[in-house]
Order: C-alpha cells, then sequence, then structure tokens
C-alpha cells in the first residue's frame, strides 16, 4: 500500500514537472527567441520543418526531466540511507524515498517563479537571459556576463530553494529518529546525517558538471 502512494506520489511530482515545463517554455516564448535568427530569410517551408523539430525536441526533454528527477530520487535516497546506517538511524530505503520526493516539490516553485519573472517583470529578456537565469541565486546577483561558463552552475545551485530543500531533508530525516524520551530537535540529527551525505553528494556532482564543463565548452 505504502509502495503504491510512493509510485502515485512520484507520478504527480513527475506530471507537474511536464506541465510547468510546458508552460514555462509556451510562455516565454522560448520556440521564437531560440531561433529568431535562424528563421530570418527561411522559406515557410523550412521554418515549418525547424519548427516540428522542436516540437520533437520538447518530447525528448520531457524523458529526460523524468528520468533526471528518478535518479536524482534513488541516489538521494541511497546516499541517505547508507548514512543513517552509519549514525545508527534504523529506517527503510522506501521511508526515504518518500521524504524526498515530497521535497522535490520545492524546485517546482522555481519554476513558477521564473515564469512570473519573465511573463510580467523582465518582458524583453533574451534566450540567454532565460538559459542562465535561477530564481534568488547567488548567479542572479552578480550576472552571468563575463563570467567563466564553467562557473554558471555552480553559482546557480547557491539559491534559497536548494537551501530551502537541505534544512528541510535534514527535518524530516531528524523526525525519524525521534521519541518522546529524545529532548533533542528531531532537525540537529538529520541535519548531521544530511550534511555528512547530500551534501558532499552534491558538491562531487557539481565538480563534474564543472568538469565536463571546462573539457568541452
Amino acid at each position: 500500500m505504502k509502495n503504491k502512494k510512493i509510485l502515485i506520489l512520484f507520478l504527480v511530482l513527475i506530471s507537474l514537472n511536464f506541465i510547468l515545463s510546458y508552460l514555462h517554455y509556451s510562455f516565454l516564448n522560448l520556440d521564437f527567441l531560440q531561433n529568431k535568427e535562424a528563421l530570418d530569410g527561411l522559406t515557410d517551408d523550412k521554418i515549418n520543418k525547424l519548427q516540428s523539430k522542436n516540437s520533437e525536441s520538447q518530447y525528448v526533454n520531457l524523458i529526460i526531466i523524468a528520468l533526471s528527477i528518478l535518479v536524482k530520487v534513488l541516489i538521494v535516497s541511497l546516499v541517505l540511507f547508507i548514512m543513517s546506517f552509519i549514525f545508527n538511524l534504523k529506517t527503510s530505503y522506501l521511508r526515504l524515498i518518500n521524504i524526498v520526493i515530497k521535497l522535490e516539490f520545492i524546485f517546482l516553485l522555481s519554476i513558477i517563479y521564473e515564469i512570473i519573472y519573465f511573463k510580467f517583470v523582465n518582458t524583453t529578456a533574451t534566450i540567454d537571459d532565460i538559459q542562465y537565469f535561477y530564481p534568488l541565486s547567488a548567479l542572479n546577483l552578480i550576472g552571468y556576463k563575463g563570467l567563466e561558463s564553467y562557473f554558471i552552475y555552480p553559482f546557480q545551485v547557491l539559491n534559497l530553494f536548494e537551501l530551502a530543500y537541505i534544512l528541510l531533508l535534514g527535518y524530516y530525516v531528524g523526525k525519524l529518529a525521534y521519541t518522546p524520551k529524545n529532548k533533542g530537535l528531531p532537525m540537529d540529527f538529520g541535519l548531521k546525517i544530511v550534511v555528512s551525505s547530500y551534501v558532499p553528494a552534491l558538491f562531487l556532482w557539481v565538480a563534474i558538471v564543472m568538469f565536463f564543463t571546462l573539457n568541452y565548452s
């Protein structure tokens, strides 16, 4: 029964990501921005083929979104499970998956924020402005222009949504260890596990992205 609830929750998460991804693409007119220069001087037939190709790429993007979320949920839950075992926290892998999936909904807020920002605030943004934008991140403070390409992703990861994710992850993992006899805050214990597992894994992922960006840019 619990497995079914987790599956339904995951499907809801994926569905909302699909919907918001489509709204992000449509409301911000990314199709036009991406092909603004390419469309100049093309015939109607070639324009239709190009737009059809872009539509197909959207379906590929949806598949990538689903797979990336699935992989992230499984890996984050796994590193938390391993560290929980080291800290003598008796819990199950499924319980951690359930927590991680629920907290993934936080990042949906960043997509909504971005849609609202570029739809109603910065209405003259270029495709690069949208591509390098991440809500409430360090990159928005320093700007992407003049910044080395391999530094862009790390500054995007430094954002308030990620901070909220880490803090809430610590809280809910800590609650798994909470008992009436335990007078300490459950978040204290949970944060130790998260800081010892998820945070290093996140740093490793950022380092890998930086490495590939540096070597293939």
